[in-house]
């Protein structure tokens, strides 16, 4: 759906090219579930070979009533890291865990005591999540394995906080692991990154303005912070450009408009979930729109109003 809205945006700009005046870099971004391929692209000499822009802007289809765009000003998405920790224990036979060191016991706790470091190190005003999302150890019930392995995700909203939730959770695995008297020092790896999204508080009221013009009112929808994760803001950054970002809708309107007049969004499948499967249209029209009349904002050209 995100590429294909961008090539249709892409083809409705050159075929009007003598209505705006300017320069116009279409980025195809991959790897972006990765939370990497702006930053290769970027290391690849993105704005070395291309045009520097003077503004970036990026859409993501989301779990919205189709033919919405769902929009933030100022932080819209969280920043994400990852963490990969491999715990050493001593293995050996269920029956003798006194001449072991279980890696499984080291493990437990780690994911126990990091369930804290929101609750207990994050102030209650700050958005913040800690999830374990995978804890892998051992063959068979009556074998204490060598090693436990965690894999480790957080989210956060500004960089002190980051910085806070990063320090907890290294200090909790070598405490457990000092706790534990493990042979050898635990593998702590932050392997994913992404930066926290800003949506630029003036260009996007300038990009919201010109989606007001076209599409009316009543199909934008102010979103709260979501605490997904995306990586196009690298590219602003490294132009030294504002960044403006927004969602649009894909689902029928029979599965999302009763959510959206109840305020229970959660209850729609997101856009990992195996019933994720966006419509057609106007899912894509609205995309390539989209993408379309930000342009043409940005170009200065006529934006086309609403039709009622």
């Amino acid at each position: 759906m995100h590429a294909t809205a961008l090539l249709g945006a892409a083809a409705l700009l050159a075929r009007a090219a003598s209505t705006w005046s300017g320069t116009l870099l279409v980025v195809f971004q991959p790897a972006e579930e990765l939370a990497r391929g702006a930053r290769d692209m970027v290391d690849d000499g993105l704005f070395e070979r291309f045009a520097r822009p003077d503004v970036v802007m990026g859409q993501h289809v989301s779990p919205l009533p189709a033919g919405l765009i769902g929009h933030a000003s100022g932080p819209v998405m969280a920043a994400a890291d990852s963490v990969q920790v491999i715990l050493y224990g001593r293995g050996g036979h269920g029956s003798r865990p006194e001449s072991t060191v279980d890696p499984v016991l080291m493990a437990a706790h780690v994911v126990t005591r990091l369930q804290g470091i929101v609750a207990r190190n994050v102030p209650p005003s700050e958005p913040a999540v800690v999830t374990v999302g995978r804890l892998q150890a051992g063959t068979k019930d009556n074998i204490i394995p060598d090693t436990a392995e965690l894999g480790i995700n957080i989210r956060s909203y500004s960089q002190p906080t980051r910085d806070v939730i990063r320090r907890a959770i290294e200090r909790i695995i070598q405490a457990e692991v000092a706790a534990s008297e493990a042979p050898r020092p635990p593998e702590i790896d932050w392997n994913v990154s992404a930066p926290l999204l800003v949506s630029d508080p003036a260009a996007t009221a300038t990009t919201i303005t010109a989606f007001s013009r076209h599409f009316g009112e009543q199909r934008l929808l102010p979103m709260p912070l979501v605490n997904a994760s995306e990586d196009v803001g690298v590219f602003g950054d490294a132009a030294g450009a504002p960044t403006v970002f927004w969602f649009w809708g894909g689902l029928d309107a029979e599965t999302a408009g009763p959510a959206l007049r109840d305020g229970k969004l959660d209850t729609l499948p997101g856009n990992h979930s195996p019933h994720f499967a966006p419509v057609i249209e106007p899912t894509l029209s609205t995309g390539v729109e989209a993408l379309t009349v930000a342009a043409l904002a940005w170009f200065g050209a006529d934006i086309p109003a609403a039709q009622p």
